[in-house]
Parts: structure tokens; C-alpha cells; sequence
């Protein structure tokens, strides 16, 4: 069984939460029915910045008890304990091992916020526990345990709501409208930028891993891989282990919104060009320049990547939640749609609206507001009805392929490779194809049968 990955049940065995696990319902393992007054009760893996602000936003509801509180590393759960206590809670379970909580009868939704490599395999084990689910964006860390994670969500009949909360805006969903209607006009570009200034990373030695931290399961999937302070908290979002770059860490909201936007799934085609420009010589594998263009029917559509620019700024946070409008020359992480009629220029995560008509002149316009909470609401909106959520696992994963296709096309050296949507597999290009799909390190591989 170790080269067809392992399943929730065996990853379980010989803990106590496995051996109750192994003898339970498939359709259903440890879910109770929910009553119309029933608090939804929460667990959480992954405490740092974004696992602590989901607590916090989760704890702004009436209905909601959060139980269970996970990390990897142990010096995280006093700061955990604290986000709860001073939203109001109660002091949750504090559990370094997420297995833990999956047998929880009482326990509905799972919300993981760990760093990508181990977005898939959590998300998978509840599912099969019965659980729904919240996991950060992206998705995944590649093509193949993406779509394996749908496949979870559909097989065991789950809701699964990924972390790309434009499509729980009400201003996007009115431009969406807007565009549907035809007041656009037919869109034939779409430009997206995620255009920053953050910087070199330093090499450092390797050395041991900090008191408290379980590293080899820190590690989990990726690789086996030395200690290194480059490749452990946050800052393995720049090395092809654990994540893909700034195009998967930020971008990828921009690119969900665009795809939304235009009503498009997969592209035929993606090139990319870029590389280490600005960063020469420093410790993070993935580049600080990326251009990338995908092309569908009839739609060009590219991302304009910089890591070095100070006078590109992301919409300030206590800008998002006013009616103004960014100065889009400067905006950092803006999508351009151009239409027949008119152009659009969309802010992501507030900042609102604007199409631009042939005279230059405001046209139309919508201001926007942080959706943070809307995205949150939709969740459990889902829980209770067991509709699917705006943010579907199927959407998400369709959105992370157009990141992880990009960044497919850059490791192969920036050539045009032809997509099959249908097989998710690139057309004749086994060096593509390899990167689809990566084994998994034992015992942490992604399951074959979900």
C-alpha cells in the first residue's frame, strides 16, 4: 500500500482516535444532526497569523464554539488559548496532532490554515471523518492532490470552502452581473497584477529545529529536507517544496476573481517567462519577475508578477472598508478586464469598481468592501443547508491549476505547453507532466482512493 498512498484509516492506526475511527460509518463518521439552534462546533490547525485570525473571525458569531485548537509547533498554543479567550470563548482543546479531533461526534467543521504543502491530506481526512471543511488558498500544492481533494468533497458528500473570499463579495458579485449583462462588452483581455515589494531571502545555515516543533510532521508530504529558518514559518512560501511563490501565495486571489469575472475554467495554453532578476544569488527558489499568459477561446488572459517595486501598494486594509477607489496606476493587486464597451478596473478584498468608457470618463462603478466575514457566513450558511459553498473545492482547484500550470511552464523553462482540461495532464510533455503529481513522503502521501 505505500505506493498507492494511505488512506484516513490507516494514517489512524495505532492511536486511540484510529481504532474508534476504523469501525465507523463512511457517509457519515462522527457527525451529529445539526437542529436550527445548535452551535456549530469548530476545530482549527495551523495557528499562526491567519489560523488566529480565522479564530477571530469565526468567534465574531453567536452560533459558533470553537473546541479544538492544533499546531505542529507547540509555542503557538498559549497565543491560540489567548485569541480565543479575548474573543469571548472558551478555553478550546489544545492538540498538537489534528487526528485528534476528527473523531469528535460533536466536532462539524474542520478549518485548516497550515502551509500549503499540508493543505490536501487534512482536507481529505475529514471529509472521510464526516467533517466539513475550510482550508486557506491555495488548494493545493499541486495539480493531482487538488482534484483528489474534490474528489473527497464529492464522494463523502461534504461542504469544502477554500480561502479565496472575493466570491463571497457583494461589489464582485455585481460587477460579475455587470459583465453577464453585457454592458462590458465582449472581453477579449485580462490583466492581472500582484505587483510588491517584499524583499530578499538571505541564506542561512541549516540547524536544529526550535524547541516544541514536530518537524519531520512539519514536513509531512514535502521532501525530507534539513532544518533551515528560510524553509520553515512563512518563509516556505518561496521554495518549490511547500508552495509556489507570490503567484500562488497572493495571486492567486486575483486570479480566482478574473476567472470568475469572465465565467472561464481552464485555459488550452500557458507560457511563462521571468526569473530571479532582483534577487540574484539569495536562498528562495521560486522568481521575483513572472509573466505569465494563459490563453482560452477567444481571451487572453496574463499576471504580471514583481517582488521589488515600492511604488506598487496592495489597497490599505482601512481603505478596503470606505466607498473610495484606489489609484489604479499604483494599485498592486488590480485586475484590468477590457471589453468592447468599456474598461473595467476591479480592486480585490474591497476597494470596489470601475469601468472607464471610450471618452475616459467613470462609466460605472461599484465600492467594495472586505469580505472576510460574508466568506465565513457563507460556510456555515452551507453547513446547515448542504448546499455548496461560493468557494467550492471544485473552484478553488480550478483556480490553483492556473497558478501551479504557470509555474509548470516556468521549471520547464518558460516554453508554451498545451493543457488537457479533461485529463489534467499537459499534451506531450513528460517533463510537465512529472510536476503534476509528486509520491509523498511516508506516511503522509495523499491517498489513490479517496
Amino acid at each position: 500500500m505505500a505506493g498507492q498512498g494511505i488512506g484516513r484509516r490507516q494514517f489512524l492506526k495505532g492511536t486511540a482516535a484510529g481504532a474508534a475511527a476504523a469501525g465507523a460509518a463512511v457517509s457519515l463518521i462522527g457527525t451529529t444532526a445539526l437542529g436550527a439552534n445548535d452551535k456549530l462546533v469548530c476545530g482549527f490547525i495551523g495557528l499562526g497569523g491567519r489560523g488566529r485570525q480565522l479564530v477571530g473571525h469565526v468567534l465574531k458569531r453567536d452560533d459558533t464554539h470553537v473546541a479544538y485548537l492544533c499546531d505542529l509547533d507547540t509555542t503557538r498554543h498559549g497565543r491560540g488559548v489567548k485569541a480565543v479567550e479575548k474573543a469571548g470563548g472558551k478555553a478550546p482543546k489544545v492538540i498538537a496532532d489534528y487526528r485528534r479531533m476528527l473523531d469528535d461526534k460533536a466536532l462539524h467543521v474542520v478549518f485548516n490554515a497550515t502551509p500549503d504543502h499540508w493543505h490536501c491530506l487534512p482536507v481529505i481526512h475529514a471529509c472521510q471523518a464526516g467533517k466539513d471543511a475550510y482550508v486557506e488558498k491555495p488548494l493545493s500544492h499541486n495539480i493531482w492532490e487538488g482534484r483528489q481533494a474534490v474528489r473527497a468533497a464529492r464522494k463523502y458528500k461534504r461542504v469544502v470552502q477554500v480561502g479565496i473570499q472575493n466570491r463571497s463579495a457583494p461589489y464582485n458579485l455585481a460587477a460579475r452581473q455587470y459583465i453577464a449583462d453585457g454592458k462590458l462588452g465582449k472581453i477579449h483581455l485580462v490583466r492581472v497584477f500582484n505587483m510588491k515589494n517584499r524583499g530578499r531571502v538571505e541564506k542561512q545555515p541549516d540547524g536544529k529545529p526550535p524547541e516544541g516543533v514536530d518537524y519531520d510532521r512539519w514536513l509531512g508530504p514535502a521532501p525530507a529536507r534539513p532544518f533551515n529558518p528560510n524553509r520553515f514559518h512563512y518563509k516556505w512560501h518561496w521554495f518549490w517544496d511547500f508552495s509556489g511563490g507570490d503567484i500562488i501565495n497572493d495571486g492567486v486571489h486575483q486570479i480566482d476573481l478574473a476567472r470568475m469575472l469572465v465565467g472561464r475554467t481552464t485555459p488550452s495554453t500557458v507560457v511563462t517567462t521571468g526569473g530571479k532578476f532582483a534577487f540574484v544569488g539569495d536562498a528562495q527558489d521560486t522568481p521575483d519577475t513572472q509573466n505569465v499568459h494563459w490563453q482560452y477561446d477567444g481571451l487572453t488572459m496574463t499576471f504580471e508578477l514583481t517582488l521589488w517595486t515600492p511604488y506598487m501598494r496592495k489597497t490599505p486594509w482601512k481603505f478596503r472598508n470606505t466607498d473610495a477607489y484606489p489609484h489604479w496606476p499604483f494599485n498592486a493587486t488590480r485586475i484590468e478586464l477590457y471589453g468592447e464597451k468599456g474598461l473595467m478596473m476591479m480592486g480585490r478584498h474591497g476597494g470596489g469598481w470601475q469601468v472607464f468608457g471610450a471618452d475616459g470618463k467613470v462609466a460605472a462603478d461599484g465600492p467594495g468592501r472586505r469580505p472576510s466575514d460574508d466568506h465565513i457566513a457563507n460556510l456555515f450558511d452551507c453547513v446547515r443547508s448542504r448546499k455548496r459553498p461560493n468557494a467550492d473545492a471544485e473552484e478553488g482547484h480550478l483556480s490553483t491549476v492556473l497558478c501551479h500550470m504557470a509555474n509548470i511552464s516556468y521549471r520547464v523553462g518558460g516554453r508554451r505547453l498545451a493543457y488537457d482540461a479533461a485529463r489534467e495532464q499537459f499534451v506531450d510533455d513528460p517533463a510537465a507532466n512529472k510536476l503534476v503529481k509528486r509520491p509523498g513522503r511516508a506516511p503522509y502521501q495523499i491517498p489513490e482512493e479517496v
